[in-house]
């Protein structure tokens, strides 16, 4: 199945961003993203719609931009590599754990076939809504609980991607991971976590492969830190 793309996301004669996404492109390029089709989804992806108006002229910098309520959206380099890492082909069906702003959530969209994101702040997920209806991103739902809970009904899931960092995988991840899936996570104490994936092999084994380090925002929630 083709990738789906962004309805009115790029392209259209009002679309003032589309030099500042080609340049943001060339920048992970450079850095060393190379899959064709994550550097698609953020030549198409409008970041401008997820930020506050007070920070949007930073909007296409590599560089992570203040959300409210003490969250980020996180440097593109660092969301490029996570999809990268996950190595999607268009049909898979995705649990992202914190939607944040919505703009990874809309990168997911372009690169599987269905996205399930769950966010624990509800100012933070009615944003995330409706920043993505703005973008035309069709194939992604948001549900506002504890992510580390995941989201059992739509289960099992080809992939699962963390955006925050927890002590370890929260095991009912764990269980809504399909066989042969792929879970990222940044694993560690809060403020340094080392990027971490993890595949399930033959059940119920699971193969660990560190990435490199990374600094989230806290996973909270049941399996993850207090709040």
């Amino acid at each position: 199945m083709a990738r789906r793309r962004l309805i009115g996301a790029a392209g259209g004669p009002a679309d003032t961003y589309a030099g500042y996404r080609v340049r943001l492109v060339e920048t992970l390029r450079h850095r060393g993203i190379r899959d064709l089709a994550v550097l698609k989804a953020f030549a198409e992806t409008p970041r401008h719609l997820f930020v506050p108006p007070a920070v949007r002229h930073r909007a296409y910098d590599d560089s992570a931009l203040p959300i409210g309520n003490g969250q980020t959206i996180s440097q593109p380099f660092m969301q490029a590599r996570y999809l990268e890492a996950l190595r999607l082909r268009g049909t898979e069906r995705v649990l992202e754990i914190g939607t944040g702003s919505g703009y990874q959530t809309a990168l997911l969209g372009a690169l599987a076939d269905t996205v399930f994101s769950v966010e624990r702040v509800e100012k933070l997920a009615v944003s995330a809504q409706r920043a993505l209806r703005e973008a035309g991103v069709a194939n992604a739902s948001v549900l506002l609980g504890d992510g580390t809970l995941g989201w059992s009904a739509y289960a099992p899931y080809d992939a699962i991607l963390v955006a925050a960092g927890g002590p370890e995988v929260p095991p009912p991840l764990v269980g809504q991971l399909a066989p042969d899936g792929r879970l990222l996570i940044p694993l560690g104490k809060r403020g340094a976590q080392v990027l971490t994936l993890v595949q399930r092999a033959a059940a119920p084994e699971l193969r660990y492969t560190a990435l490199g380090a990374a600094r989230f925002v806290p996973l909270v929630g049941e399996h993850g830190f207090d709040a």
